[in-house]
């Protein structure tokens, strides 16, 4: 054992400066984002926290001199797969207003157990690293840090590899199986909808376009109706929400009161013309 601790000590000593200024630098980086991951209200954020934590070991891979796993971690992990979850939750709009009311009874105390199981099996195999001489990157990429890899996984670790894959597609049917909603009613339609609309009183032809009357164009900007007022039903409910919308109904009566100015001016001195022709 304390050849062991002695070996530990000389490789933990053999650390140069740069490396461990890289990895107290990146690791606490790694950590906050790992915490923020699970501590943000927002889910977008927290895919983006987890994102930078995933880049962060890539550059950690890399400095160890497994080339492999950094470019598949950044390209398959953070490129691919993190990115196609931060797009899902973008579309579906998960907000930290969603129901936190559990479907599945006891899944809470299940998933605290998983992590204290899985917080073991870490510091078990922190200690594990700790106390293991290693044979040193250089032999375990002697031919290569792809062969090595593939070594490694179809030989010492295959069942593991293939217990691992198993898992994840079990895990990818589960979601599908989780998401997939059965349509219990029949669709409405087009008349159905159309008669629906009718009884209940709703808007029946298609909205007006925005700016209309307002001398604009441009979506964020109202329709106004004849008298001069902002129409609700002329712009997106999102852009209104977010304060987006520009009001110019002001700007649009003044210049309607100016027309209407010289519209009477115009009419006035031809009223005033024509009189001059009818008393010569």
């Amino acid at each position: 054992m304390s050849a062991q601790l002695t070996a530990a000590t000389t490789l933990a000593a053999g650390t140069s400066t740069g490396e461990a200024f890289q990895f107290w630098i990146l690791g606490t980086v790694a950590v906050i984002g790992a915490l923020c991951t699970i501590l943000m209200k927002k889910a977008v954020h927290s895919a983006l926290c987890l994102a930078g934590t995933m880049i962060i070991l890539a550059i950690f891979y890399l400095a160890n001199g497994a080339y492999f796993l950094g470019i598949v971690q950044i390209v398959v992990y953070t490129g691919a797969i993190m990115m196609l979850f931060l797009f899902v939750v973008m579309l579906v709009g998960v907000t930290a207003a969603d129901s936190l009311t559990e479907t599945i009874k006891g899944q809470r105390w299940l998933a605290a157990l998983c992590g204290l199981g899985f917080g073991v099996l870490l510091i078990a195999g922190i200690g594990q690293a700790s106390l293991t001489q290693f044979n040193g990157l250089g032999k375990a990429n002697a031919g290569g840090n792809v062969e090595g890899l593939a070594a490694l996984i179809f030989s010492k670790y295959v069942f593991a590899f293939e217990i691992t894959g198993a898992l994840l597609i079990t895990a990818t049917v589960g979601a599908m199986v989780l998401t997939h909603r059965e349509r219990t009613e029949r669709a409405k339609t087009q008349r159905e909808l159309a008669e629906e609309r009718v009884r209940e009183g709703k808007h029946l032809p298609p909205l007006p376009a925005p700016g209309v009357y307002a001398r604009h164009n441009a979506v964020d900007i109202a329709g106004l109706l004849p008298d001069g007022t902002p129409s609700e039903l002329t712009v997106m409910q999102t852009l209104r929400e977010r304060g987006q919308i520009r009001d110019v109904s002001g700007e649009a009566m003044n210049d309607l009161k100016a027309l209407e100015q010289r519209s009477s001016d115009r009419l006035e001195r031809s009223d005033r013309d024509r009189a001059e022709e009818a008393s010569k």
